[in-house]
This record gives C-alpha cells, structure tokens and sequence, in this order.
C-alpha cells in the first residue's frame, strides 16, 4: 500500500495543479480538444508509472487495478462534456471559494470513495499481511544457506556475526563461537558484539564467564565503563570466582540502569545482599 499512498498524493497534486489555477486566478481555460489531449498524456505517463512499477513487483496487481481505476476516474471528471453549439468554454472570473473547496475535499472525497470501494484495512499500517509460517525446519535451511555463503565468501565479517547470532538464538553455542571468532577482529571497539561473544562462549562450555569469555568483558568495559551487559557478566565473573567486593562494584553501578521492582533489578539486589553478606 505504501506504493499506492505515494500515488494517490501524486495524483492529487497533479490534478489540483490543473484545477485550481483557472479557478484562482480567473484564467481563460483552454479548448476542449488541447484539455483531452493534455489529460491523455498525462494519463500514458501515470499508467505506465504504474505498469513498470508492476513488472517490478514493487506494486501489487490489486493494488495496481485500484491506483489505474482512481486515475481514470479523476481524469474523466475533468472533461468537460460537449457544448451543445460545439462552441469554446467561455472564460470566468477568479473563484477562489471554489478553489480552496476542491483543496479540502479532494483528498478527503478520495479516502472516503476508497473506503467504500477498496479495502480500508490496506491503509492502516497496523494491518499487516500474515507472515509466512516459520518452521523449524525452514530457519534450519536459511541458517545453512547462510553458513554456505560464508564458506565462499570468508571476509565478510557481518556475515559471519549474523550466523553467529543466528547460531545462539538456536541454541548451539559452538557454532556460534567458532562463528564469532572469524569476526573477532571486526569487533574490538563494539561492547555490545564482545559481551555477546563472551556470553555465548561461557553458555558454550557451562563453566561461566571465565578466561576467553573474561577477556572480552574487560575489553568491552574499556570501550564503553558503563555498558550494561558487560557489567553484569562481570559482576557474574567476580560472584563466581568469590571476589564479593569486586562483583557488588560492577552490580551497583548497573542498578541505575534497570528498571526498579523489574525482575532483573531484585536478582541484581538479591546478589549484592549475598555478596555483601560474604555467602
């Protein structure tokens, strides 16, 4: 629909260019025959404006039937019908009251005729089309497409950071650590890349946040001191390892960031009371 929208708007700039001169300014309107033949160009170029964005696929075929049907329309309600003496239109004086009128209704005549004749719905963002269904076994594919890729082409380094998310988020850790580290020179100055790394690989050995997974965190913290997720696998770090007075100093630093009473921040407070109690 966002196709159709820029249309409808071209369309009504277009058409006011035409009206609202003559009817403004009293300006002596032009033959009958110069007005057909001047809304027949203007209507080839539109539709096939139309066309190619069809044969594009940038616009859909209802869609398509919808934008041609709404210019033919317009277009025709601005021929004027046949005098009956065949004579010329006579000129008229200025009318802006009429001017400012067409202005207003224009676009408001256009949504309520769409209302009516096609699908309200295709307007509001909100209602989208359903997406297709996502399989198990259709992301599997897509992630071995992916993998594929990136044996061809090993140097894009986005690539490979977007496998390795794609490994986590299905659970498989070495993968995505292995994927990680194809990208770790691309990542040195992004806290938010390192912690990830770090985190996938302690989810990778279930021993924690320690050596290689330690490492990143603390370059990641003198990238960014306050960078959320760095901070609490550090403070994770130091818990595990006993060292309480380092641990509350990452964690205490980290409640300013979350929101109070939320279920991240009582685990926080639950693990500095502990920590502060020595246990």
């Amino acid at each position: 629909m966002t196709q159709f929208s820029i249309f409808a708007v071209l369309l009504i700039v277009v058409v006011s260019a035409f009206i609202l001169p003559p009817l403004w300014l009293g300006l002596r309107s032009t033959s009958k025959a110069n007005r057909k033949e001047a809304n027949l160009a203007i209507f080839r170029d539109q539709l096939a404006e139309l066309s190619r964005e069809k044969a594009e696929g940038s616009l859909a075929e209802a869609d398509f039937e919808q934008a041609r049907g709404e210019l033919q329309r317009r277009l025709l309600e601005e021929v004027e019908p046949e005098a009956a003496d065949g004579a010329a239109p006579a000129t008229h004086g200025p009318s802006r009251k009429t001017a400012i009128a067409i202005l207003v209704l224009l676009p408001i005549l256009g949504l309520l005729g769409y209302g009516i004749l096609g699908n309200p719905k295709a307007l509001d963002p909100t209602q989208t089309a359903a997406p297709q269904q996502m399989t198990p076994e259709k992301i599997d594919e897509m992630v071995a497409s992916l993998a594929a890729k990136m044996q061809a082409n090993p140097d894009n380094m986005q690539g490979w950071l977007m496998l390795a998310r794609s490994y986590k988020s299905l659970g498989r850790y070495d993968e995505a650590v292995q994927a990680f580290a194809k990208a770790e020179s691309a990542i040195n100055d992004d806290p938010d890349q390192l912690a990830s790394y770090a985190e996938t690989i302690a989810m990778a050995n279930g021993k924690g946040v320690t050596d290689k997974a330690l490492k990143l965190v603390e370059r990641a913290l003198k990238v960014d001191p306050k960078h959320g997720h760095s901070l609490f696998l550090a403070g994770a770090a130091a818990m595990e390892a006993g060292d309480n007075k380092k641990g509350i100093a990452y964690w205490e630093p980290l409640l300013e960031q979350v929101e109070p009473g939320s279920d991240i921040d009582r685990m926080l407070r639950s693990g500095i009371d502990k920590m502060k109690a020595g246990k």
